[in-house]
């Protein structure tokens, strides 16, 4: 991997590392320290340990076996063949290789589980795993395997056997052998002491660094699924009165209301089409009917899609705030068994288990399946001649007896609504394993990849809402009354993909949209503009 964010360190200390710290070692490279603290923490963890086996008391994975393997090892001679042997026959894990940003993801949050500095591992073992990042080594992890407890075994594994010099590594995205790789760099592999093997692969990192991409990525996706919403919102000459600061603020403080309904402000801040609040007003005492119903208070009962966006959207950010807690809680914790701490009992527990973060994805992942859902009925709308504001069936600009316009570019959307809508919670399923000694799992890493699904499916239902959204502007003729935001999305899509002028190979025009979104261009375009987003 080329390193291109050298000039911005990360320091992993087992305490402060969050989300958008993840992604700069994940995603940008960013250089990696381990700090002095973590250092002195992790020594001392493990002379307390070796203090404990020169004292003679059982130790769980040291003085006795694993699981219900219940037996003295007396010949300290075995200590490196049994972590080796422990490291190597949970490389089990099968499928496809995680990406390399999601791979160094996982790798960061072991890093920093283990400089918390209760996992009795020698210093040098963070020092390895840093130079790992640093030197863009990124370990071939197979994307199945992991039960979420005790912890990503199968995940971690494939990380701890590479710093044993086995296994295999990343390069251009595919697998070669470890030892080659460490051998260009002048590496030796390391011996791994007792403990260090357990503690490598006994954790939550897979699922951690996995959800902490896929939570941080989601937030990005939001505030576009905002941008594109204002745009149909304008582009319709919805209101701007469900976005009033005294209903959200106010009325009803929910935190993600609250910043949606403010993002919804600022993106439609100078449009000329959107109505405005007072307008309305004015509008309804013009136009009141014999009955006391006025036109207007009839035209502010909008369809939900574009009146309940604070609600819903907001719904959405609040699940992913609670999930970005839960991950930073989680990238900051001891997450192994046993612990050791100075002047206390050995810890003998459960912490790898992966039941916070289990949930938490779970959570993100029906959220963000609502979010696909909200989006595609909004397109829906402006698809339907009776519904889009005197807009065209279909947006169809040429004949409409010759073109069929974006019906053929809804199945998409709809067809993906359809299978995020069958990806059901994970955390639910758990199946005992290793003896029924893990008779209660969290599936964890399932969690996390199921929300990594729905979120890139969603990449692709918001790219028909972008271009049918760009569309619209053009076949209404009202681009000179945009906002400034507004303005600035239509001209990311048109500079993305033509106008539909007539029927065209679409599959395409969809993909190019969908990598910008991915790439959270969008975000971007509105920030030129002159607008802050939370």
């Amino acid at each position: 991997m080329t390193l291109v964010d050298t000039e911005v360190s990360v320091d992993f200390d087992g305490e402060t590392l969050d989300i958008p710290r993840i992604r700069r070692v994940a995603e940008n490279g960013a250089h990696v320290t381990v700090s002095s603290g973590a250092l002195a923490r992790a020594a001392a963890s493990r002379r307390v340990f070796e203090d404990t086996v020169r004292q003679g008391l059982p130790v769980y994975g040291v003085t006795t076996g694993y699981g219900e393997m219940i037996y003295m090892l007396v010949d300290t001679s075995k200590e490196v063949e049994l972590q080796t042997n422990l490291v190597r026959s949970h490389s089990a894990g099968v499928g496809p290789l995680f990406a390399e940003d999601e791979a160094r993801a996982i790798l960061a949050a072991r890093l920093n589980a283990l400089a918390k500095g209760y996992s009795a591992v020698r210093p040098e073992l963070l020092e390895r795993l840093a130079l790992y990042l640093n030197l863009g080594i990124t370990p071939a992890i197979p994307e199945i395997g992991s039960l979420g407890a005790s912890g990503d075994l199968a995940t971690l594994a494939h990380i701890a056997v590479t710093v044993i010099g086995e296994g295999y590594v990343l390069r251009d995205g595919r697998r070669v052998e470890t030892g080659a790789v460490l051998r260009e760099h002048g590496i030796e592999p390391l011996e791994l002491r007792f403990k260090e093997g357990l503690a490598l692969i006994n954790g939550t990192s897979g699922m951690t660094g996995l959800g902490s991409l896929v939570v941080g990525r989601a937030l990005d996706q939001i505030r576009q699924a905002e941008i594109v919403t204002a745009l149909v919102v304008e582009t319709l000459r919805g209101s701007t009165s469900p976005f009033l600061p005294e209903g959200h603020d106010i009325a009803r403080p929910h935190g993600g209301q609250i910043d949606t309904a403010a993002n919804m402000r600022a993106l439609m801040r100078g449009s000329g089409v959107a109505v405005e609040h007072a307008e309305l007003r004015r509008q309804a005492q013009e136009q009141r009917s014999d009955d006391g119903v006025s036109r207007t208070e009839v035209y502010l009962q909008k369809a939900y899609t574009l009146r309940a966006i604070p609600q819903v959207v907001g719904a959405v950010r609040d699940t992913l705030y609670h999930a970005t807690e839960k991950l930073q809680i989680e990238l900051n914790s001891s997450n192994d068994n046993p612990l050791f701490f100075e002047g206390q009992e050995i810890f003998h527990g459960a912490n790898f288990h992966g039941q916070p973060i289990a949930f938490a994805m779970d959570y993100v992942t029906i959220a963000l399946t609502q979010l696909g859902v909200f989006s595609e009925r909004r397109t829906n709308r402006l698809l339907n001649r009776h519904l889009s504001d005197g807009l065209p069936e279909f947006l169809v600009q040429g004949d409409p007896g010759l073109n069929s316009g974006f019906a053929g570019a809804q199945y998409p959307a709809t067809a993906l609504v359809a299978e995020n809508r069958t990806i059901g919670p994970a955390s639910t399923q758990s199946v005992p394993s290793n003896g029924d000694n893990q008779d209660v799992v969290s599936m964890g890493l399932i969690s996390a990849r199921n929300a990594r699904r729905v979120l890139n499916n969603n990449t692709r239902i918001l790219a028909v809402e972008f271009l049918a959204a760009a569309q619209a502007v053009d076949l209404s003729g009202r681009y000179e009354g945009l906002s400034q935001a507004g303005k600035a999305t239509y001209d990311l899509v048109r500079s993305l993909v033509p106008t539909l002028e007539q029927d065209r190979y679409m599959s395409d025009d969809l993909e190019t949209v969908a990598a910008a979104i991915a790439r959270g261009d969008f975000v971007r375009a509105v920030e030129g503009a002159g607008v802050e987003l939370r």
